[in-house]
């Protein structure tokens, strides 16, 4: 592993939605790091529709990052809350009863990046995605500005993602939240209707796909000193 100079650089993956393989991606990019010798990590501040087996609950998401990249990290400290209802986080805290503390994903969060040179932190759904919604009110965005990131957006190649894609990318500009790059996942090359959507879209948001991803691909398709651009200190 190559070792860094005591800045660890980070970024937030979110997208457009539910099920666009926001997972997938981000083993794939914490994946290409390690395999190009950077000590990179992953971590998640909610995960809800945990798999329940006779061992007690398992952080699906976190388990796959943690096996795809070889991370070789206890799967405990890789996500701060995990719950069984596949629901958004803040109705599966109400109903299982273990609200999110921003204070407890903070510290988690610090302990992560002081663990790793390149820190990945995935998103729970889409942008718009309540974390706790009760006596205290946590969104999804709250956590990102905490933490000072920026973001990474993974969204559908395929059709109606460019209002989908629009539409996430003017909510997290109202919001002031940096967005370092776009990622398009399902890409069929020669595809007409995805060779559009990329021209659409880096038109109307003026930011730029930075890769895109085949359906099973094995190694994420960018340059890694182009992925490495796309961290924070």
């Amino acid at each position: 592993m190559r070792w860094g100079f005591g800045i660890s650089k980070k970024i937030f993956i979110t997208a457009t939605g539910t099920d666009i393989g926001k997972t997938f991606v981000t083993a794939l990019i914490v994946k290409k790091l390690r395999d190009n010798g950077y000590k990179a990590g992953y971590y998640k501040a909610a995960l809800s529709g945990a798999e329940v087996t006779e061992n007690g609950i398992v952080p699906d998401d976190a388990y796959y990052v943690n096996k795809i990249a070889k991370i070789n990290e206890n799967v405990d400290n890789l996500v701060s809350y995990v719950y069984k209802e596949p629901v958004s986080p803040h109705l599966a805290s109400q109903i299982e009863g273990n609200p999110v503390e921003i204070s407890k994903v903070v510290e988690d969060f610090n302990k992560a990046l002081s663990k790793y040179d390149y820190l990945t932190m995935e998103g729970s759904g889409g942008i718009v995605c309540p974390i706790r919604y009760d006596n205290k009110k946590i969104m999804l965005e709250d956590i990102i500005k905490e933490l000072g990131l920026s973001t990474l957006i993974i969204a559908d190649a395929g059709l109606g993602t460019i209002n989908n894609v629009v539409l996430t990318v003017e909510y997290l500009k109202n919001r002031g939240i940096p967005i370092n790059g776009i990622i398009l996942n399902h890409y069929s090359k020669g595809n007409m209707l995805h060779e559009d959507n990329i021209k659409m879209i880096e038109e109307i948001t003026k930011v730029k796909i930075v890769a895109l991803v085949e359906e099973n691909d094995k190694e994420l398709n960018i340059d890694i000193n182009k992925l490495l651009e796309m961290y924070d200190d």
